[in-house]
């Protein structure tokens, strides 16, 4: 198997755990800065609707796709993480979470500082910014569990 074969299918687990977590941080943290679950939810399907940025509820065209656009944008730098082989050494808890500390960072400052306004996240249009150091936070740590979980399968087989 090539190596971006390898890190591909390593990051379906680390970058669906990353986008899961960050998932649940977007709407915990929607709730508690504007009142609405969905909003930040929502906020990446700007790319397609630029009206998303400010839809409040739930809602197949505004939310379902965010998610889709949120959860592959996580499998893209979960294969950037496996690529450069974090969770395969990632032998504790500490430098997994090292490594996934370090590509969500870059994450951040691609998503919020390097790209056009119209291929951002979209959700810091809606959250203050000690919720999306909690969002990034949950990203990188749904990484370093997958390379945890990994790394535990490989020590006891």
């Amino acid at each position: 198997m090539t190596p971006w074969k390898s890190a591909f299918r390593k990051a379906i687990v680390s970058g669906g755990l990353a986008s899961a977590l960050s998932t649940l941080a977007l709407a915990w943290r929607g709730q508690r800065d504007v009142g609405a679950v969905a909003a930040p939810l929502n906020a990446p399907s700007h790319w397609l609707w630029p009206s998303a940025l400010n839809q409040d509820d739930a809602s197949v065209r505004y939310t379902f796709s965010g998610m889709v656009i949120h959860h592959l944008s996580a499998v893209f730098w979960a294969v950037l993480y496996e690529r450069a082989g974090a969770s395969k050494h990632a032998r504790t808890a500490r430098s997994a979470m090292r490594d996934a500390g370090l590509v969500t960072a870059v994450a951040a400052c691609v998503d919020l500082k390097m790209v056009p306004e119209r291929l951002t996240p979209g959700f810091q249009h809606r959250l203050n910014r000690g919720s999306l150091c909690a969002v990034y936070g949950a990203f990188a740590v749904g990484m370093a569990m997958a390379a945890v979980l990994a790394a535990s399968h490989r020590y006891r087989t």
